[in-house]
């Protein structure tokens, strides 16, 4: 695979060349130098634009940077006629490109105030500016995706509706309904509830400073070892019984990190709840 410093070249380089082009902007990532990044890694392209360009429209110019072997394209409409375009590229030898192009008018009437898009604050890297218009950006802090602590009404609606859904995967399982079931626990159980906790968990041992990313990709990063099992457990296959075990897991689970949580927040669990649906879930799979 390619070295960053050859696909940042050739990024730049065709910019330069292409006159529609009035800057490049490299974001995510590959532009934190907080992230986790390896040769698998993407790389995120700002394409700014002149008003009323073509480059958006056609795609032949994406095979100067490799083989495709596939893609994922979008347009949005926009104010005044004005359109923005992604193309998300991999390509044969592992280079993965994601293209935002934006026009000028779009990108500035957004950040008219700052010049300074939220999602710049996670980290950018100027690659090219042909009219200097981003020399006003602020330098980026890093903090916008810091996992923040949670106010006392959020800590309890995330536990008042985990112990509400979780008694929906105990009926799909007393039914057979196997799909249904992990549709619960794989689904809204793991990502509305028990990863918010995880995150919050998180956030206490690190001083509430680090990002863990979307939808758990740095869990294993920041996460103790012992954590990290439990969390494993809490997966399951196609066996109900194998899934009545992992959801008592998750329902422990829960339980011993929503009781951290408050605990350092100065918040009180609420065991009278956990106590009667636990009660009630038991009761159902031992009937």
């Amino acid at each position: 695979m390619r070295h960053e410093s050859e696909v940042i070249c050739q990024i730049a380089n065709w910019g330069e060349s292409e006159r529609d082009v009035i800057a490049l902007i490299l974001t995510s990532s590959r532009a934190n130098p907080h992230a986790y990044v390896d040769e698998l890694s993407d790389y995120d392209v700002e394409v700014v634009i002149h008003d009323h360009s073509s480059l958006g429209l056609f795609d032949d110019w994406l095979n100067q940077f490799g083989e495709i072997i596939t893609s994922f394209k979008d347009e949005n409409i926009l104010d005044k006629g004005l359109k923005s375009y992604t193309k998300l590229v991999q390509f044969e030898d592992g280079l993965r490109i994601d293209f935002q192009i934006r026009p000028i008018t779009e990108w500035l009437a957004k950040n008219k105030e700052s010049l300074y898009p939220p999602y710049l604050d996670l980290g950018y890297r100027v690659l090219l500016d042909k009219d200097g218009f981003t020399k006003d950006l602020k330098p980026p802090s890093y903090t916008s995706y810091v996992t923040k602590p949670p106010t006392r009404d959020e800590y309890m609606a995330q536990i008042t509706s985990f112990w509400w859904d979780i008694t929906y995967v105990a009926k799909s399982l007393k039914r057979d309904e196997l799909y249904f079931a992990k549709y619960m626990l794989d689904h809204v159980i793991r990502y509305s509830f028990l990863l918010k906790m995880i995150e919050w968990y998180i956030g206490v041992r690190h001083c509430w400073t680090v990002n863990p990313n979307k939808y758990g990709r740095w869990f294993k990063k920041y996460i103790d070892e012992e954590t990290w099992l439990e969390i494993e457990h809490t997966f399951a296959g196609a066996s109900i019984e194998e899934n009545w075990t992992a959801m008592y897991k998750t329902m422990w689970l829960f339980r011993r990190l929503a009781k951290h949580v408050g605990h350092e927040l100065g918040f009180e669990y609420p065991d009278d709840l956990d106590m009667r649906v636990t009660g009630y879930v038991e009761k159902l799979h031992n009937a």
